[in-house]
């Protein structure tokens, strides 16, 4: 018997057996540690060109708080700076 059509073609309906067996929460862990999003609102987004424009601006913010005022515990650095390639 001869198949018509190529086999990239959607079908119209799947049935469980077709999809093969699924693993419960195989990206859970992964996606927790990643889900680090932080919203801007519109006014303060405009301001920055890139992610790495909001990431700058903080950490100069978080330097000049911790040389100026030493609110942070024991004098430590809040976070180290690194340049992220």
């Amino acid at each position: 018997m001869k198949k018509t059509g190529n086999g990239d073609e959607m079908r119209s309906e799947y049935t469980r057996k077709d999809l093969g067996k699924g693993v419960r929460g195989k990206y859970y862990e992964a996606y927790q540690e990643a889900r680090n999003l932080v919203l801007l609102r519109p006014e303060v987004a405009s301001v920055f060109s890139t992610e790495e424009a909001v990431n700058e601006a903080l950490l100069s913010l978080i330097k000049v708080v911790q040389e100026s005022t030493g609110l942070t515990k024991g004098g430590r650095p809040v976070m180290e700076t690194t340049k992220h390639a």
